[in-house]
């Protein structure tokens, strides 16, 4: 029902941006949190904790930031980049990118929350390849002309950076409003993003869940994509 997937109203959130604890991570509690402008980030301490921090780290499409060294990469067509073609195992790759002995936050019900959104398509994974190998990804939601960034990994250096500006150069094409990185990071504010105050960030996702979801899988080809209004989407 209805009322067993809402959530506290973020707003009123303290600025570490703890919203609840509890409930559970199947794709209907996290479509609700991602319309919500809240997402999941559980812990040892906190296994079923959900946030909405205040600021929040947000790229513009237009606002993308390429390094030089980045951009030689781009060039030369070292990775070829797919999108929606392995969303399991990049996010599996995804939870094992963290080696400093204290786990991952991807943990298995969440990944297995994750993978049911993809299949419902708002969920969506963007690979590098290097020949048939897989070397870096990332994976995020998207809900109307709002991408909300999860989790990257690499093997090898900037085959991540290569998906992510793949992925921006498309969300821009088709008039994105933003990418939802969520919390600060230097890499991500090199690339272009920016701070956000937690009402500011609030308001634009009202009016980007408010337009046409292109639901997946987004294949390479951009034009192919079904488009959903909010009316079609399973609401929570």
């Amino acid at each position: 029902m209805i009322y067993e997937l809402a959530f506290p109203d973020p707003r009123y959130a303290a600025d570490h941006g703890l919203v609840a604890i509890g409930g559970d991570f199947r794709p209907e509690r996290l479509l609700a949190a991602y319309m919500s402008g809240i997402f999941p980030w559980p812990c040892e301490e906190l296994p079923l904790a959900w946030f909405s921090p205040d600021p929040r780290l947000v790229l513009r499409p237009a606002e993308l930031h390429v390094s030089r060294s980045l951009q030689k990469d781009l060039r030369r067509g070292r990775y070829r980049v797919t999108f929606d073609t392995a969303f399991d195992e990049v996010i599996r790759r995804c939870a094992l990118a963290r080696r400093d002995g204290r786990g991952t936050w991807i943990t298995d019900e969440l990944r297995a929350g994750m993978c049911g959104l993809h299949r419902m398509g708002f969920a969506h994974s963007v690979e590098a390849w290097s020949g048939s190998v897989l070397v870096g990804g990332l994976y995020g939601v998207s809900i109307g002309t709002t991408f909300s960034g999860e989790s990257m990994f690499h093997a090898v250096p900037n085959a991540s950076k290569v998906a992510l500006v793949r992925l921006v150069e498309r969300l821009r094409k088709w008039e994105f409003r933003m990418v939802d990185c969520q919390v600060h990071t230097p890499h991500l504010e090199r690339l272009g993003a920016r701070e956000w105050h937690r009402d500011d960030f609030l308001d634009e996702l009202a009016l980007a869940i408010a337009e046409p979801t292109r639901r997946g899988p987004w294949t390479e080809d951009p034009r192919v994509t079904h488009r959903s209004t909010p009316r079609d989407r399973p609401g929570p």
